[in-house]
């Protein structure tokens, strides 16, 4: 097993993601700002499966999902997309809940961990 960290996407405050011992962390995600809820939905999840190609992965080896709301009351339009995205058969463990995100023009932040190949 190779036990090397992996980091994609590296910044001064933070990766993108980090990969360790079969694992990969996605950091959160989010969408453009102002964005409706389900475009900025569909950007996170977007972003998601980026980082996970790039990691050696994809959305159904995905573990677990957290998903952060500025607003429950568009929990629907959040399911909306995710329906469509999220692979049958392969659905994740998840979690959803609301936050006061990073600024008020975000309205939906996506975590993600995954199992790599």
């Amino acid at each position: 097993m190779n036990n090397d960290i992996k980091r994609i996407g590296v910044g001064a405050r933070m990766s993108e993601a980090v990969c360790y011992n079969g694992i990969v962390w996605v950091a959160g995600q989010v969408g453009n700002p102002g964005d409706s809820v389900e475009a900025q939905t569909k950007t996170c999840l977007a972003e998601v499966d980026r980082i996970l190609a790039e990691a050696g992965t994809d959305k159904t080896r995905i573990l677990s999902a957290q998903i952060w709301l500025a607003d429950m009351a568009t929990f629907g339009e959040m399911n909306k997309v995710w329906d469509t995205w999220v692979p049958a058969g392969n659905t994740p463990a998840r979690a959803t809940g609301e936050a006061k995100l990073a600024t008020p023009d975000y309205k939906v932040e996506v975590i993600v961990t995954a199992a790599l190949r």
